[in-house]
């Protein structure tokens, strides 16, 4: 084995991809993408959005105190017609003519002028402080704050679910980057091992030992072979270019960290199932969802109920202020809404949470069991393929053994080659299936941080290029 991981390493250096790429481990993948996510920094946005309203709203219901100014200006103008006045006095005048000639009053002393024009106008400022406090409101204001603590704990569900979900998409990046390497690497080696039997053959054809036809034959899987190396390396640097993006990377990566497999099973069943009872994202949204409907149904039967307030209020001035202080009372008799019907509106939006936290657990369960038993398939199939690596090895040493001897032909060497990188090839493939069905299992439980922990526990590893 350590030959062949020189051999890799020293290929390794050697390739275009790796020089120009820098190397990323898994953990160092994951720490770089949770610092720069746009999901995962929406996600907690929107978290942190919810948690400082519930804090704004812890003294919801409190005393409220307020103050009032105001600067003004105005100006009255009002014209009187006296006539009428002054009509009565001259009646008044005549009856009393006799009195007002002994002393000496004129009658016109009585008179008024016809008209008389009032204005005035001036400025002042009025300055006041107010304070109303809820005495009773229903319930009202405690409704209203589970609301906002039901709604932070539907946005903790989603940020739970995005972390879960970008930790799922880095493994299935990283580790396919990781896949399309170690295939490249193997097609470049198949390449090199082809070409220099190839070149065998030429010189075996103008030897006289093979025929024209073994030769074209050497030519032909050579060219196959070139062909599936050049597929190979594109599908290696698109795979290399998705896990930089990914991982918000100025240029190329490399990922570091081995496809790995571990050949014991994993924990029964129902641990995972009992685990994604207590922690998927999805069931806490419902029961999130639930409480949102139980908070509103309060918050209805609450506006049924009477409102006790206090109130008070005092001019802000020098002396003899104004004021005012009081206790009030309001309770709707009759409303145009439909209160019965809105209060059995909610509680049909409690049922649905209900039915929906039902389905949705049978829906997990069922998911779970179903990755749990991929994980298993793609371990057995894992180790099902090394015997054929081990046979593949074998025909390859005896091919090469047998040409020596001329008990094999070229082209057999070159199909024992072919066969072996294939069967390298899809034992890879298969690591990558364990890792990414271990992954969606996690994430189905909840438990996508614990893919670490499961990648330190793996006992076989497959040799990075």
């Amino acid at each position: 084995m350590k030959p062949l991981l020189l051999l890799l390493a020293g290929c390794a250096a050697c390739s275009p991809l790796a020089a120009q790429a820098e190397s990323l481990s898994y953990e160092q993948a994951w720490q770089q993408l949770q610092s720069r996510s746009d999901s995962l920094a929406a996600a907690r946005a929107g978290l942190e959005s919810k948690r400082l309203q519930r804090e704004g709203l812890k003294g919801l219901g409190g005393p409220v105190v307020s103050f009032n100014s105001s600067a003004y200006a105005y100006n009255a103008n009002l014209n009187l017609d006296l006539g009428h006045i002054n009509q009565q006095l001259g009646q008044l005048a005549q009856g009393l003519s006799g009195a007002l000639s002994a002393l000496r009053i004129p009658s016109t002393a009585l008179q008024l002028p016809s008209s008389y024009a009032f204005q005035r106008h001036a400025t002042g400022t009025t300055a006041s402080v107010s304070a109303l406090w809820p005495l009773y409101m229903g319930g009202l204001g405690d409704a209203t704050r589970g609301l906002i603590g039901a709604q932070a704990q539907e946005a903790q569900a989603d940020a739970d679910k995005t972390q879960q979900d970008v930790a799922t998409q880095l493994v299935q990046r990283y580790f396919g980057a990781q896949l399309a390497l170690r295939a490249a690497w193997l097609r470049q080696q198949a390449q090199r091992t082809l070409e220099q039997h190839d070149q065998a053959a030429g010189r075996m054809m103008a030897a006289g030992v093979i025929s024209r036809v073994e030769r074209l034959q050497a030519s032909v899987a050579l060219e196959d072979a070139r062909r599936q190396a050049l597929k190979a390396q594109d599908d290696a640097e698109l795979a290399a270019t998705a896990l930089a993006r990914t991982v918000r990377a100025e240029g190329q990566v490399s990922p570091s960290t081995a496809l790995f497999v571990l050949t014991q099973p994993l924990e029964p069943l129902s641990h995972f199932q009992e685990a994604a009872l207590r922690l998927h994202p999805g069931l806490n949204k419902v029961a999130a969802k639930k409480a949102q409907a139980e908070q509103l149904h309060q918050g209805e039967e609450a506006l049924r109920k009477p409102q006790v307030f206090a109130f008070g209020s005092r001019e802000l001035r020098s002396g003899n202020a104004d004021w005012v202080a009081g206790v009030g009372l309001r309770w709707t008799l009759y409303d145009a809404v439909d209160r019965n019907t809105l209060a059995a509106a909610s509680l049909k939006q409690i049922e649905q949470a209900e039915h929906s936290d039902a389905q949705a657990r049978s829906d997990i369960a069922l998911l779970v069991e179903q990755n749990w038993r991929a994980v298993e398939q793609a371990r057995r199939h894992f180790v099902a393929s090394q015997p054929s690596l081990e046979l593949g090895r074998e025909v390859l040493r005896l091919r090469q053994a047998g040409l020596q001897q001329g008990t094999s032909t070229t082209l057999d060497l070159m199909d024992a080659q072919t066969r072996l990188t294939q069967a390298e090839t899809e034992q890879a493939q298969a690591a990558n299936d364990y890792v990414q069905a271990l992954a969606r299992l996690l994430q189905s439980c909840g438990l996508g941080q614990d893919f670490s922990r499961y990648l330190a526990r793996a006992d076989v590893k497959v040799p990075t290029p």
